[in-house]
């Protein structure tokens, strides 16, 4: 059975930084189908500044590399809009996620992509979303 699209939240990256054996092999069974890995313009950011902030220069360079062979997620104005829809939706419900999470699952609604996360208490509470995780 052929794998939906995926977009790669922070934690499963960071998992796949640091070389997690079994987010390792969901990631190579993946790019069997998929080719290359995609994520969240706003997941670069969140790795990045923890990078920076570490001063973790050579896990730096090696994210690097790993963004130049994946598909990153721009932040555009309708993605913008889905997020405050959603963080609307939330709100009303008293169930309220952090923006980078809204930013992230209105990325993966927009572009119809499955999200992979360990974070599955947090997706879930989206509407329409289809959330997975690559770590157990």
């Amino acid at each position: 059975m052929p794998q939906a699209a995926a977009l790669l939240d922070t934690d499963i990256l960071s998992e796949l930084l640091k070389q997690h054996p079994q987010v390792m092999h969901r990631a190579r069974l993946y790019l069997v189908e998929h080719k290359r890995l995609a994520f969240s313009i706003i997941t670069r950011y969140e790795i990045l500044r923890g990078l920076k902030a570490k001063q973790a220069q050579a896990q730096e360079v090696a994210f690097e590399a790993l963004c130049q062979a994946c598909l990153i997620l721009p932040l555009t104005d309708r993605v913008i809009e889905r997020a405050a829809t959603l963080y609307a939706e939330l709100y009303r419900r008293g169930a309220l996620l952090p923006d980078a999470d809204l930013l992230i699952a209105a990325t993966a609604l927009d572009a119809q992509r499955t999200v992979v996360t360990n974070n599955l208490a947090h997706f879930q509470r989206i509407p329409d979303l289809v959330v997975e995780t690559w770590k157990q």
